[in-house]
């Protein structure tokens, strides 16, 4: 009995085995199957002549027939028709003549003088007067290649593409009907109602009207020019994303920046990362991280490390604030002036000058520079301060300043000693840029000491006036006039009683002062205990206050 169910138990397993094997087997005759009709090459759709009026043979062209007359030939869905043409039976083909027309669908028209078509790998040669149409896209060229695997027609020698917004012309180039997408090569130029715009290489889309710049390109307007080599233009609404240093440049003056946003019809330019606003006419910059320019209202600023640079007299000046502002007022108007603002951590440095203040601003009505809060200026070993300063300037160079409430001037002879004038306030007069005179007004008090001819320390003078003038040739004292007269107090040099060397609102502001136009970034605030001290005025009483008062009451 066991030996039976076991011979039973045997059969079964053979079985089982034998059925694997027969399945394993079917399964690669049928992938076989499949790798085998995968692998064979699709049947080639045949090119059918559908109509001609007249059919012959030609000794000529053996293999061809020769049809004339209303000739129609169809491939897939693409339909070709021509005056007359050799018809390639055998290889799928044909050469037309004469009024060719190619319709695929109702979006793809194609016109020319002559056609040849190979059906076998679907390409269309055609040539003379052609004229390709894709909606309201026109392509004109003499020879156009159109292949209809990528849908792409391409020009070689010379052609011009059309469409409701532009005028685009090439030596080289393709178009594909599909994406509406285009690429220009060699000498190419886009035409709009509004600009010009001359490269080697562009990408224009028919569709969104926008030109991708990819090489060395101009963009011309009646107002402006842009240099670009990458970058997106829209040629509808006249907007722009450039990089890679493009510049922009509007009535002498250049806006350059890493990356460039434009708005033709708004006149706005923006700039960002290493921005550089250059006016070649004025011969000035401003620098920095950002910057924008509207060139319609002839407005402008920069900031992120913001710098203004002049450099009309040679020797440039570097200006630093967190903001640069140029506005320009009553525009096209006889009365128009601009106004040039920094603010604030305002400081400036040029060889010769350098400065520090909250915030300044120079107004071309006037030609004035004003310094606010906490001004100084230096010039070699001399040092200016008050409440306000006020420069007048000349054709770009100084004519005459003035320092308002709380003026002091100091002259550093050494390392301890200091000429020093103060009083309410200081007008600097200036002839070739060397100041001749100085007219010190209210309150005045001096500590100086006079030299001999040999440059030796005769003593220190101390003297108190209402108003002072002082007299300056080649940038050395000449004579001082006091008024009322005052004699003064001279102390030898040896007996300067201690304290009197210093007026009571002495200040040397060394530790403030910009070294090179690279400290202009530099902020350094004064002490404490060197600020000015304010003003303080009793309060005003108006005229029958006391009226007023008691009505009040």
């Amino acid at each position: 009995m066991f030996e039976r169910k076991k011979k039973h138990n045997s059969l079964s397993g053979h079985r089982i085995l034998g059925l694997g094997v027969l399945c394993l087997f079917a399964f690669c005759l049928l992938a076989q199957e499949t790798v085998k009709k995968d692998t064979q090459p699709k049947q080639k759709s045949k090119v059918f002549l559908l109509h001609s009026d007249l059919l012959r043979k030609d000794s000529r062209h053996p293999d061809a027939q020769v049809v004339v007359g209303n000739v129609v030939f169809r491939h897939d869905s693409v339909y070709m028709y021509c005056d007359s043409a050799y018809y390639y039976d055998q290889i799928s083909s044909f050469e037309a003549f004469s009024n060719v027309r190619m319709e695929q669908g109702d979006t793809l028209f194609l016109y020319g003088d002559h056609l040849y078509y190979d059906g076998m790998t679907q390409i269309a040669e055609m040539r003379m007067n052609v004229r390709m149409e894709n909606r309201n896209t026109t392509l004109l060229t003499d020879s156009l290649n159109y292949d209809r695997v990528y849908n792409l027609g391409y020009f070689f020698d010379g052609g011009t593409l059309m469409d409701e917004q532009n005028v685009l012309t090439s030596e080289w180039g393709e178009y594909n009907p599909s994406t509406k997408q285009s690429v220009f090569n060699y000498n190419v130029k886009l035409v709009n109602p509004q600009f010009t715009l001359t490269s080697d290489t562009l990408r224009y889309n028919t569709a969104t009207k926008i030109a991708n710049i990819v090489g060395p390109s101009d963009i011309v307007s009646d107002a402006n020019h842009i240099y670009s080599e990458r970058g997106y233009y829209n040629t509808v609404t006249g907007k722009a994303d450039l990089y890679d240093r493009s510049v922009l440049t509007n009535e002498g003056k250049q806006l350059t920046g890493d990356t460039l946003f434009y708005d033709r019809n708004a006149g706005i330019g923006e700039a960002f990362h290493n921005m550089v606003m250059n006016d070649t006419v004025n011969k000035n910059m401003m620098t920095g991280d950002y910057g924008f320019y509207n060139e319609k209202i002839k407005y402008a600023f920069a900031t992120r490390k913001a710098v203004a640079i002049d450099y009309s007299q040679g020797d440039s000046l570097f200006l630093h604030g967190d903001t640069l502002m140029l506005e320009t007022f009553n525009l096209n108007t006889d009365s128009m002036y601009r106004e040039m603002r920094a603010f604030h951590k305002v400081r400036f440095y040029r060889t010769d000058v350098q400065g520090v203040a909250d915030s300044l601003v120079f107004s071309t009505v006037d030609s004035c520079l004003t310094m606010y809060k906490d001004p100084i200026l230096w010039n070699k070993n001399q040092q200016l301060v008050g409440e306000q300063v006020k420069i007048y300037m000349n054709d770009s160079t100084i004519d005459w300043a003035h320092i308002i409430n709380q003026a002091l001037s100091i002259e550093q002879i050494d390392s301890v000693l200091y000429n020093q004038v103060t009083g309410k306030e200081m007008k600097s007069y200036f002839r070739d840029g060397q100041m001749w005179k100085t007219e010190v007004i209210g309150s005045v008090r001096v500590v100086y000491y006079p030299m001999d001819s040999d440059s030796t320390l005769i003593g220190m003078n101390v003297s108190e006036t209402s108003q002072l003038d002082i007299y300056l040739k080649d940038q050395k004292l000449e004579r001082m006039v006091m008024s009322p007269k005052s004699n003064g107090t001279l102390y030898p040099m040896s007996q300067i009683p201690k304290g009197t060397d210093r007026l009571q609102n002495f200040v040397w502001f060394d530790y403030i002062r910009p070294l090179n136009k690279a400290d202009i970034f530099n902020w350094r605030a004064k002490k404490a205990e060197d600020q000015l001290k304010k003003n303080t005025r009793p309060p005003v009483e108006l005229p029958n206050q006391h009226l007023f008062e008691e009505k009040k009451k």
